[in-house]
């Protein structure tokens, strides 16, 4: 069966699913114009995951997916933890205020219990990936019993591979150029393979459909990328700037004024790739201590960051971005839809 008829969509085209960024608005217009919308969920408690899906239901009744987390919980590293907070304490004197003196574990792993699973199979989504890693087992069999879709982003031949034996339907090959979190499943442990490479290796290894997702901005690029083996891509950078994403002012106007990105864990405790700010000029030298484990670090990030833009400073954003930003239209998702594929033809 074909990744369209696996999906249920018309164009080969998926909007990534961005934790923070993404609306069931956005998602809604994606699906609607024939590609798959998603909602990332990862960011989000069960209540609001639910009052998204369901608002996403009510403005559209085209496939989309929902996108969830699967890191592995870690307890926090007190060591770890007050050498960050000490580190970071100049920064927060900036705005003359002191550290908080613990850091959170403020967002969940799907691995942690099933309350997002039941969520999942009671709303009944066509789709749902998974960044990070796996599910378990047992989790994959519920969803697959459901007859929901399921995807996984690999950054290397070994986590695809792996995906594969799980049973995984659809592999997302995440290349280096991608915005937003790194999907590894280790996070020591990074291949750093482009999009096209990782697509070409995934296909050539591989049975299952493969989704290119990174630095894809124009249908020129996503035609490169399906005649290596791609069946679909998946973009997020390029839907940011659409009224109907939650990116705020600070956010759009970085897109459009500081095109340069770098990957950084400074921000969350996981490689992300990011618009360049104070995080990568001021924070990432070489004697910064080891970040606390994902997702303490990025507790003491959000309230660094908040507190600096109720000072009108917004260089401490997570201003996520793939590395091919400065190519970024304004367009509205239906519309950018419409002229990849034109490009996709041309």
């Amino acid at each position: 069966m074909s990744l369209l008829s696996l999906l249920k969509i018309k164009h080969p085209i998926l909007l990534a699913p961005m934790a923070g960024v993404s609306t069931p608005e956005l998602a809604a217009e994606v699906s609607n114009a024939g590609g798959l919308g998603a909602l990332g969920l990862g960011a989000s408690t069960l209540n609001d995951a639910k009052k998204q899906i369901e608002h996403t239901q009510t403005l559209t009744d085209q496939p989309f997916q929902l996108n969830f987390f699967c890191h592995t919980p870690e307890a926090l590293n007190a060591e770890h933890a007050r050498a960050w907070i000490d580190f970071l304490s100049p920064e927060f004197s900036r705005f003359n205020t002191t550290p908080p003196s613990t850091l959170n574990r403020i967002y969940p792993s799907f691995l942690e219990n099933d309350d997002f699973l039941e969520l999942v199979l009671a709303t009944a989504p066509k789709a749902v990936s998974f960044h990070f890693g796996l599910p378990h087992a047992y989790q994959i069999q519920a969803l697959k019993a459901a007859g929901i879709v399921t995807l996984v982003s690999a950054t290397n031949l070994a986590e695809a591979k792996a995906i594969e034996a799980a049973g995984i339907d659809i592999i997302i090959a995440q290349g280096i150029e991608a915005g937003g979190h790194r999907g590894i499943f280790n996070p020591t442990i990074d291949a750093a393979i482009n999009t096209a490479d990782l697509v070409q290796l995934i296909h050539q290894h591989c049975q299952c459909p493969v989704i290119a997702a990174g630095g894809i901005m124009t249908g020129q690029q996503a035609k490169h990328m399906m005649r290596l083996g791609a069946a679909a891509v998946q973009l997020g950078t390029a839907f940011v700037q659409c009224k109907t994403s939650n990116a705020n002012a600070a956010y759009r106007q970085a897109l459009r004024q500081q095109p340069l990105t770098q990957i950084t864990a400074s921000i969350s405790g996981r490689p992300a790739r990011g618009i360049i700010n104070r995080w990568h000029t001021e924070c990432d030298h070489p004697q910064r201590p080891n970040v606390p484990a994902y997702p303490y670090t990025y507790d003491l990030a959000k309230q660094l960051h908040q507190l600096a833009a109720t000072h009108g400073h917004h260089e401490y954003g997570a201003f996520w971005a793939g590395s091919h930003v400065a190519q970024i239209r304004e367009l509205e998702a239906t519309d950018l839809i419409n002229q990849i594929l034109l490009e996709m033809c041309s």
